[in-house]
């Protein structure tokens, strides 16, 4: 039989099961009921114990008890001297996504706010914004003039790309000093399908892949699923560390590593020109595809910088490096396309998973996107003006009432990277929850636990609502730092 050793993974399943009405214990209860149901946790495997699971959740080991009972008495686990609490062998999961839930991971709190929306709680989940309005006047323009009508006569199906959109990301690459072709493009449903049809391409089971230490949950998720066995690498000021990325080339044999070099998420780290020169000589030398994931580089920095050349830039010999852009940060997270650049040959392998997945993607969008992407650098600039705003108003907000919190400010991004003193981020997003802020911890972006004590606060929310989620964090660390776990309602006789 499976044993859950470790009660963080239920607690990620949990999700934000504080915020529904109801006793903490039959809340509880009635979250881990529907974990079995959905097939998460499954028939004999064995749950934590109430001492951990009460730790990780912030309550009192009886209000856990008082679940585990609750739960025997529906019949869903059953207890036996010695051997723990398991879920009952005769609990059948219901249908995959009949409960409304999204599968596992590291991620699925972030995809399952997608689904459910925001709710009553501040959610952290993702730092999105509305879209820039540039947006509107390139649909108006495309709508109230002749293109409209040429590209109504386009056939509709280009599952390598609307071909103007690839000839205007080979021109925005051009102006980044990294010489592109048409050929040299492939246009995608967003960056994250990007991820998708490499992890199809290069991953098998058992393989490794190198990540940065911490990374964004979405891509560890993709490669797990694979099959892959991921092995972290710390970043520095100047982005991932070139002799610990080299040693993991040597002694791990990866067939891909995962950076993200401009604005990286979580940090808002800009990685040097000298590292991404770096990073490309260490593919070269080491054979290892690198895929650089610039998601983020249409946010303007406090230096005013919106990028630097792409790591492909300095690919020399035989390095093969996949660059990745999106314009759902830069635009809006609704125009949900994205592109990568890779030599012609990987092109034209990626382009036979992409006609598999959906034939191509939505040519409206992607005729819209080919007229905002010369524009990129204004819209960024426009957005960087409000979110360096934003930013200060935050930072200011947290030097007076969180003082012991810890960050660097970013080079540029959409987040800041919180390090809590001495505090699990896991057992503390448990009382922000009983506050109405729902975090993402440190846990979900580093499988190492090299950062379990962090949190990413994003200041793309405007600046009353940033005021009042300092308001609940502070009421949340004080509950913390002054009572540790406690029950909001009297225990109950058992």
């Amino acid at each position: 039989m499976d044993r859950l050793t470790d009660a963080d993974t239920l607690v990620e399943l949990l999700g934000d099961w504080t915020t529904v009405r109801g006793p903490l214990y039959r809340k509880l209860a009635s979250a881990v009921a529907t974990c079995i149901e959905a097939g998460d946790l499954r028939a004999g495997q064995r749950l934590p114990s109430e001492r951990d699971l009460a730790k990780l959740l912030t309550v009192s080991r009886a209000t856990v008890v008082a679940a585990y009972d609750e739960l025997r008495g529906s019949g869903l686990v059953d207890s036996l001297r010695g051997s723990g609490t398991r879920v009952a062998a005769r609990v059948r999961a219901r249908s995959s996504g009949a409960d409304g839930r999204v599968p596992g991971g590291r991620a699925t709190s972030i995809f399952q706010r997608l689904v459910d929306g925001p709710g009553e709680v501040i959610s952290l989940a993702m730092a999105i914004e509305p879209a820039a309005p540039e947006l509107a006047e390139a649909i108006r323009e495309l709508t109230g003039g002749d293109d409209l009508d040429e590209l109504m006569a386009d056939v509709g199906y280009h599952p390598r790309g609307y071909p103007p959109l690839r000839q205007a990301v080979a021109q925005h690459y051009a102006e980044l000093w990294l010489p592109t072709t048409a050929d040299q493009v492939l246009v995608t449903t967003g960056a994250q399908q990007v991820l998708g049809l490499v992890a199809q391409m290069y991953l098998r089971p058992g393989c490794t892949v190198v990540v940065e230490s911490p990374s964004w949950p979405g891509c560890l998720d993709v490669f797990r699923a694979a099959g892959a066995r991921l092995v972290g690498v710390p970043l520095d000021e100047e982005g991932v560390r070139p002799d610990l990325l080299a040693k993991a080339f040597a002694d791990e044999k990866p067939v891909l590593a995962y950076v993200m070099p401009t604005f990286h998420n979580p940090t808002g780290t800009l990685m040097s020109t000298s590292r991404r020169q770096r990073v490309a000589e260490l593919a070269a030398r080491f054979d290892v595809p690198i895929l650089e994931d610039n998601a983020y580089t249409g946010f303007v920095s406090r230096d005013g910088v919106s990028a630097l050349s792409p790591i492909g830039a300095f690919a020399r010999g035989n390095a093969e490096i996949l660059t990745v852009g999106s314009m759902a940060k830069a635009v809006w997270g609704g125009l949900r396309i994205g592109w990568v650049r890779a030599p012609g040959a990987i092109i034209e392998r990626l382009a036979r998973y992409k006609v598999r997945a959906d034939l191509g993607s939505p040519i409206l969008d992607q005729a819209i996107t080919a007229r905002l992407l010369p524009k990129l650098s204004d819209i960024a600039g426009a957005r960087g003006d409000v979110l360096r705003l934003r930013l200060d108003h935050l930072q200011n907000l947290l030097g007076e009432h969180l003082p012991s919190w810890r960050w660097r400010s970013p080079d540029g991004g959409s987040a800041l990277w919180i390090e809590l003193p001495e505090t699990s981020a896991q057992i503390f997003a448990q009382v922000a929850l009983r506050h109405g802020v729902e975090l993402v911890p440190g846990s979900a972006t580093d499988p190492s636990g090299g950062h379990d004590n962090h949190v990413r606060l994003p200041f793309t929310l405007p600046t009353e609502v940033l005021t009042e989620l300092v308001r609940r964090l502070s009421s949340a660390w004080t509950d913390l730092r002054r009572h540790g776990p406690v029950d909001d309602e009297p225990e109950p006789t058992v």
